[in-house]
């Protein structure tokens, strides 16, 4: 698994989690309804960490918490 689809299922699972919708969080975390969805449905965005910190404080979680997952153990290396 790659770091992009990582953060983009730990974001779906934890919007799961927490009952909020993807616009609920785009609200929440002061991001554009765009921003979280080039993220979440396509895929074709990177998310900065800067980002990852915006949707934890909509999602009221320590950066922390976001990247305590198992998900995040199983990354694939990535040569850029």
């Amino acid at each position: 698994m790659t770091v992009r689809n990582a953060t983009r299922q730990r974001i779906i699972n934890l919007c799961e989690a927490h009952n909020i919708t993807i616009n609920k969080l785009a609200v929440e975390s002061g991001l554009t309804q765009s921003t979280l969805s080039s993220i979440i449905n396509t895929g074709s965005r990177n998310p900065t960490l800067s980002t990852v910190a915006k949707i934890c404080a909509g999602l009221n979680i320590t950066v922390r918490a976001f990247f305590d997952d198992e998900l995040f153990e199983r990354i694939e290396q990535q040569i850029v």
